[in-house]
């Protein structure tokens, strides 16, 4: 078990860590709790400032008391879906809550540690972030097993199986929209890195005005010989950049072509996904799972082709696809 938990943090984590506080953010800007549940809180009157009152000691606030229920994706009713796999807070059975014909699998989670406030407290804690996006990964990648899903982000939570039954209601034209277009495709992560030095090799090798600025230099001595090293190097940097850019291109054209669909993500953070040199591509595709092995060749075929550019390309996969829900610039919920 412990070598299986290594091969996982060193493969999985990383991304996983990265996704996560992207997601974490995203959902703190939309009140976690209030926009889960349909809630919202009612704006103030704007009156006056009361009078100053002496201060008064505060008793701590209660914990919340209660349950409530975290989502993790949306299934047709009757796909085979994990139940033997716990939920993000520990010991937490999986449960479905149907609606038609559509299904929600969900664990129950303690609003002492899930509710608006404890749970901002939790996300600024980077181990709790990482634990959590683990669990939830574990519980995807179990339903991608045996079901088509539609990924729900990370801190989507309702109120009760009410709340979680009326948004299979009202989001169920949108949902089985999803259901159909990622029916039999799986999503695929693919980076593209580069060594910079080795980009700036091949730019110097490339360039004949490089070449020219280099046999100028060795005939300039002091200032002259310094202006034009500075001269070369912003040369060679351009030069590497353009390289970089049609490096970029060309991967990301010939993958797109061989996929169903695409998008292109921003660069990782370096700190979280921990990827060594620069990353000139972060983009996910949609691929028929017929089509996948070849995607494996491909992917190597254009490492191969690229290798003089220090290029290294990251196939990773295959992911629940929170990018290619049709009809929204990310999962639902």
């Amino acid at each position: 078990m412990r070598d299986d938990v290594g091969e996982w943090a060193s493969k999985r984590a990383p991304e996983l860590v990265a996704r996560a506080e992207a997601e974490a953010v995203e959902e703190l800007k939309r009140a976690l709790l209030e926009a889960a549940a349909g809630k919202r809180r009612p704006e103030p009157a704007r009156t006056a400032p009361p009078a100053p009152e002496p201060a008064v000691a505060q008793p701590p606030a209660a914990e919340p008391e209660g349950e409530g229920l975290w989502a993790y994706c949306v299934a047709r009713a009757g796909d085979p879906l994990p139940e033997k796999l716990n939920g993000v807070h520990d010991g937490a059975a999986l449960e479905r809550i149907e609606d038609g014909d559509l299904t929600v699998l969900v664990s129950r989670v303690p609003l002492a540690e899930f509710a608006e406030e404890p749970l901002r407290r939790n996300l600024n804690d980077f181990d709790w972030l990482e634990r959590v996006a683990r669990r939830h990964e574990a519980v995807l990648e179990g339903a991608l097993q045996g079901a088509t899903i539609v990924p729900l982000r990370l801190c989507t939570i309702y109120a009760d199986e009410q709340g979680a039954a009326r948004m299979l209601d009202e989001e169920r034209s949108a949902l089985l929209t999803a259901l159909e277009a990622l029916a039999g495709r799986e999503e695929w992560g693919v980076k593209l890195l580069v060594d910079r030095d080795a980009l700036e090799s091949a730019a110097r090798a490339r360039s004949t005005e490089a070449a020219a600025l280099e046999e100028e230099m060795d005939a300039r001595t002091g200032g002259g010989a310094y202006m034009l090293k500075r001269r070369l190097d912003r040369h060679l940097r351009e030069v590497a950049d353009s390289l970089a850019d049609e490096l970029a291109d060309d991967v990301h054209a010939r993958l797109q072509d061989w996929a169903s669909d695409a998008v292109l993500n921003r660069p990782q953070n370096r700190d979280l996904s921990r990827h060594e040199g620069e990353m000139l591509l972060n983009a996910a595709y949609l691929v028929e799972t017929a089509k996948v092995e070849r995607l494996h060749e491909l992917v190597a075929e254009l490492e191969t082709r690229h290798g003089e550019l220090g290029a290294r390309l990251e196939l990773t996969g295959p992911w629940p696809p929170y990018n290619f829900v049709p009809g929204s610039g990310r999962a639902l919920a």
